[in-house]
């Protein structure tokens, strides 16, 4: 895996910045990367973004946050090797280049924090590519408290005996995230590609206990209300995952109406709530969804 050409746009990056800017960005690569990586296990995506900024303090601009990712994209080669990743997912890495050396070369003014909060986590290999617009996180927690609470509000022990059963209290957990800048593959293969490539990392790493994943798209009434988001829920459902109610949210509401102005409609008239729930597919069960659709495949 390399950079070129896309090395030149992440250079132009770093060849705008002031001298004042330029030296904020050398001396904070270093330990701002430690300090991401300390904060990715946690639960919160965002944690390592935020470690960074409070290691920037307060007058960084995104100036620097941008010459910051470019400096990690250029190393990004480098730190993908040492983690020894699965032909599928190096596969995937030089389109991500692209993508973010394009957005990085014509970027201006404010660095949206989820974008900002996403490459600091791609630029340092926390996360790495899925698909063509999903990452994967590499070292996600779940406990069982979320898990409790669904059983304890009466929607069923189910979820719960799988849980234990994974034996997963302790181990890392695999995360796929939306990256809302490249939605072209936001769709059932490219879903499917997603969930692939999460099992070929279970596979390659014992220790991972499966693959998680938290959205509104998971609700069961979008079934009907959306069909052509069925696939979203119902694919890891057959492939053996479970789903865990978290419950509605403003962020949740936001998100459901954004791209459709019909679910938009049944929000406003009260006639729908967007909920999340979170999708649990256990190492096992999708390995072993993997394998069928491999076969089937061929």
């Amino acid at each position: 895996m390399h950079l070129t050409p896309d090395v030149a746009a992440f250079q132009a990056v770093l060849a705008r910045l002031s001298p004042e800017d330029r030296g904020r960005v050398e001396a904070a690569a270093v330990p701002a990367a430690a300090r991401a990586a300390e904060a990715a296990p946690h639960w919160d995506f965002e944690m390592p973004a935020k470690a960074v900024d409070g290691l920037l303090g307060e007058g960084a601009s995104d100036d620097v946050r941008r010459g910051l990712i470019a400096t990690w994209m250029l190393q990004l080669p480098d730190r993908a090797a040492a983690l020894a990743l699965p032909a599928q997912v190096t596969a995937l890495y030089p389109y991500w280049i692209e993508q973010v050396a394009a957005f990085l070369a014509k970027a201006e003014g404010n660095y949206d924090f989820d974008h900002w909060s996403k490459d600091v986590r791609f630029s340092l290999a926390l996360s790495v590519p899925g698909a063509r617009s999903q990452v994967i996180d590499l070292s996600s927690p779940l406990g069982p408290r979320q898990i409790a609470r669904h059983a304890l509000d009466g929607r069923g022990i189910g979820p719960l005996v799988r849980y234990l059963a994974a034996g997963a209290k302790k181990a890392p957990w695999l995360e796929v995230h939306t990256e809302s800048r490249w939605l072209r593959g936001f769709n059932e293969d490219g879903w499917n590609e997603a969930w692939a490539t999460a099992a070929e990392l279970c596979r390659a790493r014992p220790e991972l206990a499966g693959m998680i994943g938290s959205s509104w798209f998971y609700d069961p009434p979008l079934t009907e209300i959306s069909p052509r988001l069925a696939h979203l829920r119902l694919n890891p459902l057959k492939g053996g995952a479970f789903m865990v109610h978290q419950g509605p949210g403003e962020i949740h509401t936001l998100r459901a109406g954004a791209a459709s102005a019909s679910r938009k409609a049944l929000i406003d008239s009260g006639e729908y709530t967007a909920r999340s729930w979170l999708m649990v597919w256990p190492r096992k069960e999708l390995i072993a969804w993997a394998d069928r659709r491999r076969r089937e495949a061929s």
